[in-house]
């Protein structure tokens, strides 16, 4: 009896359930989600990142990901990655990219980064260090004092 327990598992948890109106496995995460998809043609930003363990101050992921300039794709490959026109800067950079990589070209400068500014190495990172720290508070909890400093940093802009 005891080795049909798993069998009996797996059936009632594939089984439609009329309260629910699924089956218990299935997921709610892929009703939310949606599928990414560019045409060639399109314009993309490409997300890079900070080197890890160059971020300073406390917590790691300070720094807030970042995409360099829009770059124009010229071939979709496959359902998931696509091949775009890079220039000559990074062209030790292979040229596909998945999906997860990109965004849709909306033009915000405060997010944007010229890819002559950043030396970014092959896999997809670039430097980041602080030149200076130019407002100090102090952010008072219940029991304790949490010191709070912004910070100007090399390819980042003051605001």
């Amino acid at each position: 009896m005891g080795k049909f327990l798993p069998l009996v598992e797996f059936a009632y948890n594939n089984s439609y359930q009329a309260t629910i109106s699924m089956a218990p496995y299935e997921s709610y995460a892929n009703k939310r989600r949606k599928e990414l998809e560019f045409e060639v043609g399109e314009k993309v930003f490409i997300k890079v990142a900070p080197t890890k363990g160059i971020l300073g101050f406390g917590k790691r992921g300070k720094l807030k990901l970042r995409f360099i300039s829009p770059f124009e794709i010229i071939e979709k490959i496959g359902n998931v990655a696509y091949r775009l026109t890079l220039p000559p800067e990074v062209s030790t950079i292979h040229d596909v990219f998945h999906v997860s990589m990109l965004r849709k070209y909306i033009h915000d400068p405060n997010h944007v980064v010229n890819v002559q500014s950043l030396d970014m190495k092959n896999d997809m990172t670039y430097e980041e260090a602080p030149i200076m720290i130019f407002e100090r508070k102090a952010l008072v909890l219940r029991n304790r004092e949490v010191p709070l400093v912004k910070v100007q940093w090399s390819k980042h802009g003051k605001e």
